[in-house]
Formats: C-alpha cells, structure tokens, sequence
C-alpha cells in the first residue's frame, strides 16, 4: 500500500508563534529531556548494578525506564528542533513514522503497567509462591508479549492511514504528528483509519486498564484481609508508585484520545502530560517512594565515591 498525496511535508505549528516564547520553551522541554535521560538512565545502572534489584519487580521496572527513554526520544528531539526553527516541517513519511513508533513505545507501555499490576497482585496475594509464579521465563514471556501486541497494533493502525490522501492542508495544530491530527487534513475517507484507531483504543488501552482494575481490585480485597495494620501498610506501599504512574499515563492519554481534535491548548497539555512529562517523573516517582531503590543508589554511589 502506498501513499498518493499531493502534499510531502506538514507544518507543525507547535506550542507558541512568540519567538521569545519559542526560546523559553526550548529550554525548558532541554531541561525537561536531559532530566528524563538521566533519571531513566539511573534507574537502569541502578536495577543492573544492584543485586538486591535483581526482582521480577525490577526488571519490569527497568523496562519501564528503557520504555520511556524509547517514548520521549520519539517527540521531544522534534519538539526542540522546531522550537529553534523558522520552517517547522515534517514529511509525509516521518509524520507517519512518528505516529507508529508513538503507537508502539506508548502501547507496550499500556501493557506494561498491566503486567506489573498483576505482579504486584501475585506478590501480595501469594508471597511464598511469588518467585515460582513470575519465574525468568514468564517475566521475558510477559515484556516480549506487550511489545509484540503494541507492534502489531501499531501496524495494523498505520498500513491503514498509509490509505489516507493529503492534497492542500498542510498546517498541523500540535508539536508532533498524532493519528487524530491528521485527519482534519486528509481528502480522502477517513473512517477506516478512524475504525482502526477506535478499535485499537477500545481493545488495546481499555483492556489493559480494565486488567489493571480488576488486579487493583483484588489487591484491595487482599489488603483488607492482612489482620495488622503494618502488614497492610506495607502492602500498599508497594503499589503506591505504580498507582500513581497508571493514573498520569491513562489520565491524560485516555482524555488526549477521547477529546475530538481541535488544537486546543488543553489537548496540548494532555499531550505534553504523557510524551514528556510522565516519562521525566517515573523514576523520580519510584525512586523518591521506593525504600528499596533509595538504598540501591546510596550503595552505588558509596561505591563510586
């Protein structure tokens, strides 16, 4: 399948038309990039270097952390280099490109936070059987599933918008190439790349979330049995971190795709909220409420220095 458009390049309009703006916002997403690189990075030589991390917790942590160094490096580079330049364009292709590497980082992702919801719940409903439930093979099965199933959907929803035709508009409202933005501009019929979108939504993302519920749901109840209250304080300290990660990734990805497209500034925000912000504060959310992590860097460090 190819791509018949009269137009090969958008225009992104981006954040701000204010030149001055455009200077403060560049240094302020740089900030923000270089924050995410390192805080991500951390974790990483943290959970490789520390024997103590060395947990099916962890690796799915550390995956977290190499998937949002994957998720922001497809936007923000873009993002900053459009801060800094007069024509703000993107091709056809790399627009495309784009959508499907934001598809595919952002749908493992999903998965991700499903698998480590169902980690936690193994881990506090059934402690002695914790390690023989999420064994080696099981925890690679997992991550390599949530990849695998966000590729194939990110295939599937791009092959379709390669059908979409773009003949005069070029003008993207946004700081980078999302599906719903570009139909406003497309000229031909946009209701199966909209159907795939939908579908994918409704399938992909609400059955993560819903696998997240039911988990949480069962911890809830497992929580609630533990007779003391250091017990379950200890429990739920172990979710916490994971909690809060679900409710800023789904808070504000679930709005951005359920909000109709039209350049608004909240849409904007939504979006910044979970390409480059939630990948900035996850390692700071778990190492700042993560006892474990917190030692693991004061060992390494004791090491270094």
């Amino acid at each position: 399948m190819r791509n018949h458009s009269a137009v090969s390049k958008f225009i992104l309009l981006g954040l701000s038309a204010d030149h001055q703006i455009q200077a403060l916002l560049f240094v302020l997403f740089l900030v923000i990039y270089l924050f995410t690189m390192m805080g991500n990075l951390m974790m990483l030589v943290v959970i490789k270097a520390d024997s103590h991390l060395h947990t099916p917790m962890y690796f799915f942590l550390g995956q977290l952390s190499f998937l949002d160094l994957c998720h922001s490096s497809v936007t923000v580079p873009k993002l900053l280099e459009n801060l800094l330049s007069e024509k703000k364009t993107i091709s056809v292709e790399g627009c495309l490109a784009q959508i499907f590497f934001v598809f595919a980082t952002g749908g493992t992702e999903s998965c991700l936070l499903a698998v480590m919801a169902y980690d936690r719940y193994v881990a506090i409903s059934s402690p002695l059987l914790y390690g023989k439930i999420m064994n080696t093979w099981v925890c690679v099965g997992l991550v390599w599933g949530s990849w695998g199933l966000a590729f194939l959907d990110a295939l599937i929803n791009i092959l379709v918008a390669l059908n979409l035709n773009f003949c005069e508009g070029q003008n993207i409202h946004h700081f980078s190439c999302e599906l719903p933005s570009l139909y406003p501009l497309s000229c031909s019929d946009i209701s199966a790349s909209f159907t795939a979108l939908l579908c994918s939504s409704l399938v992909h993302f609400f059955g993560n979330f819903l696998l997240i519920f039911f988990s949480y749901i069962r911890i809830i109840f497992t929580i609630l049995s533990i007779s003391s209250a250091k017990g379950r304080s200890k429990a739920f300290s172990t979710c916490s971190s994971h909690l809060t990660v679900v409710i800023f990734f789904y808070g504000s990805g679930l709005l951005r795709y359920l909000m109709p497209n039209s350049g608004s500034t909240q849409e904007l925000i939504f979006s910044l909220q979970y390409s480059v912000i939630t990948p900035m504060l996850n390692p700071f959310i778990y190492s700042l409420k993560n006892k474990e992590v917190k030692a693991a860097v004061r060992r390494m460090l004791r090491k270094c220095f």
